[in-house]
């Protein structure tokens, strides 16, 4: 029984290591040396509450919000809901008790096959084209693409990278806001607090195969010793940047689909692991 488990355990790394190695060289082949953010004409405007259509700002603009909220959707029109209502029930409770606090949420529909923008574009007409904004993808671009498509159309003096499955508590920002401010000073205004769910590992593992295991653990290996080793949960979706960081960070992607964020070269702004018991 022993040495059948052990044959078993050298398979599954070997089946491991092929497949990190297949996913790095398409990572390789698929990225640019200097990447350029395409917007097709469409994708620069987005429509308010009115259904009138008003040009998109720029993150290169003053910003005139303290918070963007970016959510990447992508066929999400069941669990967006969920997400939006949770997230926008905080900003306003925020706001009610913080009149200064001005936020954005903006949700970049990324091509969906659904009605992910219908569902978004009602909390527009509800809050107004002020605070929500949806934008619509002509096609997908992978997550990394909408993320960086909705945070070079932000406000927001600090940009935060949420996902639309609502997998983080929402109010855990205040967590990742401690991170940030703990950081200071910021170098060149350029910092970034990453959300972790490094202390629920155990309990993902007991959910997964073993195959599925050794993967994990293969990938984390390859982002740290290639990329990222300060950061414990570099794919968690819950992070928040200065906005001097992200204009940095997303003008240098150079893979927008998925496990983007941790494959940026050409960036270092100080970078943080939240204390986040989310």
């Amino acid at each position: 029984m022993a040495p059948f488990l052990l044959q078993l355990a050298v398979l599954g790394a070997a089946l491991a290591a092929i497949a990190l190695i297949l996913i790095s060289f398409v990572a390789f082949i698929t990225a640019t040396e200097m990447p350029h953010l395409h917007r097709h004409e469409d994708e620069k405007f987005f429509l308010n509450a009115r259904v009138q259509r008003e040009a998109l700002p720029s993150i290169r603009d003053s910003p005139t919000k303290q918070l963007s909220v970016v959510v990447p959707s992508y066929n999400e029109e069941k669990r967006l809901p969920v997400m939006m209502d949770e997230a926008l029930g905080y900003l306003e409770e925020r706001q009610k008790q913080d009149p200064t606090f001005t936020y954005e949420v903006i949700v970049v529909d990324d091509g969906s096959k659904d009605e992910t923008s219908k569902v978004a574009f009602k909390y527009c007409q509800k809050y107004g084209s002020d605070k929500v904004r949806v934008i619509t993808l002509v096609k997908n671009r992978g997550k990394g693409g909408a993320i960086r498509m909705g945070v070079f159309s932000s406000r927001g003096k600090k940009i935060l990278m949420a996902d639309a499955d609502g997998a983080t508590k929402f109010p855990d920002i205040e967590k990742l806001e401690k991170g940030l401010n703990d950081l200071q000073p910021w170098p060149n205004q350029m910092a970034i607090a990453c959300g972790s769910r490094a202390h629920l590992e155990k309990e993902s593992i007991a959910q997964r195969s073993y195959f599925r295991t050794l993967l994990m653990y293969g990938f984390h290996f390859l982002v740290w010793f290639l990329c990222v080793k300060g950061i414990r949960d570099t794919q968690c979706g819950f992070k928040l940047l200065t906005r001097e960081a992200a204009s940095r960070t997303f003008s240098s992607l150079h893979i927008e689909r998925w496990s983007n964020f941790p494959l940026l070269p050409k960036t270092n702004p100080r970078t943080s692991a939240s204390p986040s018991t989310f």
